[in-house]
């Protein structure tokens, strides 16, 4: 496991509270760990994968305040620097992504270019 200070994401204080809540509520397995990627798709290109999973083959573990997350090596390049933080509002809930490397966002918010 690597240190969450390599990682090429951060939780901010927000996100992790509610992975925390989100771990402690529901019945994810123990083995399994947050999962932060890509994948191709989307109105701009390329779009999040935020979910719970089972460590894969070219996973990278980075452990960020007792939550697990595993990046596939293979997309850690798509993901440097982004910070995910979770909103809380009266028009919007959910975790948002910002990424520094998207050259171009979609207006949902859930799918960019790089």
């Amino acid at each position: 496991m690597v240190d969450s200070s390599t990682a090429p994401v951060t939780l901010s204080p927000r996100a992790a509270e509610e992975v925390q809540k989100i771990l402690t509520t529901k019945s994810i397995p123990e083995d399994y760990g947050l999962r932060v990627g890509v994948r191709g798709g989307g109105c701009s290109g390329m779009s999040y994968i935020l979910g719970f999973d089972k460590l894969r083959e070219h996973d990278i573990t980075f452990n960020f305040d007792g939550i697990v997350l595993y990046i596939d090596k293979r997309q850690g390049l798509y993901l440097l620097g982004t910070m995910i933080d979770y909103h809380a509002g009266l028009d919007a809930r959910g975790f948002v992504f910002n990424n520094p490397n998207a050259t171009q966002t979609c207006g949902c918010g859930s799918s960019f270019a790089a």
